[in-house]
């Protein structure tokens, strides 16, 4: 569902910079999207883009620039006049508005489906075990799992985990989902079931940002595509004009090897 032209940001990241050591990971990241788009983000391995959605989700703190959701800052708080780091109980709260999901499921294997997908309810929202379970059933009947709920990780295929894992971020209600190449870590016969929850959300309004190297998905599904190298963005373009028409020359020697 594509986002008004005229509608503000939900998300605003700007200038963002991060380095590991030596090396520079982002040098001057820029993007925003708006509620309800689905922006899709390419790039070789290391070009920047899982750094960008951790960035994103609070998991690091980047070395300079801003994030705004919904208008509020992300990661600062201001004090005194000036933004500083946010502490950890605030970097918590502020984590809840945003949904992540990891390309590898991150499942605790000791509790059943309903159980992971419930946890978050019951630790972080203080919601009672009762109505928990009944958030996290609608939620596992709205991925396909609902005859799942009593199973443990251990006994569903990759697919069902990551299924799992999606109901597990969307239980919470969050603002935005982030999607970090979501479908690598599966077999390619698992990997129509994982995007076709993720194209049923999108068709649902919800606004998500997602790593992924299928380029079908993101020419079907996203309402831009970004290319990611060297750790910046070298283009950006509705899908039909990056896949038919790249404006860089590296966008098309990228979509030459893919393809």
């Amino acid at each position: 569902m594509e986002a008004e032209a005229g509608t503000p940001a939900l998300l605003e990241a700007t200038d963002l910079h991060k380095s590991y050591g030596s090396k520079q990971v982002l040098t001057g990241v820029t993007l925003s999207i708006r509620r309800g788009q689905v922006k899709a983000m390419l790039g070789p391995s290391g070009s920047g883009k899982s750094t960008a959605l951790r960035l994103i989700n609070l998991l690091e703190r980047a070395d300079k620039g801003t994030i705004t959701l919904d208008g509020e800052s992300l990661g600062t708080v201001a004090r005194g006049g000036r933004e500083v780091p946010a502490s950890e109980r605030v970097l918590a709260k502020q984590r809840q508005e945003v949904g992540m999901v990891f390309q590898h499921f991150n499942l605790f294997p000791h509790l059943t489906a309903v159980r992971n997908v419930m946890s978050g309810l019951t630790t972080v929202r203080r919601i009672s075990r009762a109505e928990a379970r009944e958030r996290a059933m609608a939620m596992l009947e709205r991925v396909g799992l609902g005859q799942f709920a009593d199973s443990y990780p251990a006994e569903l295929s990759g697919g069902q985990q990551q299924r799992v894992a999606i109901a597990r971020a969307l239980v919470m209600e969050p603002k935005l989902m982030l999607f970090d190449e979501p479908t690598s870590a599966l077999d390619p016969e698992l990997v129509g079931e994982v995007l076709r929850v993720m194209e049923s959300l999108a068709r649902d309004g919800m606004t998500m940002l997602v790593v992924t190297h299928e380029t079908s998905f993101a020419r079907r599904v996203a309402d831009e595509v970004m290319l990611f190298d060297s750790g910046a963005i070298v283009e950006q373009q509705p899908p039909e004009l990056f896949f038919e028409n790249p404006l860089h020359e590296r966008t098309k020697e990228f979509l030459r090897h893919v393809h």
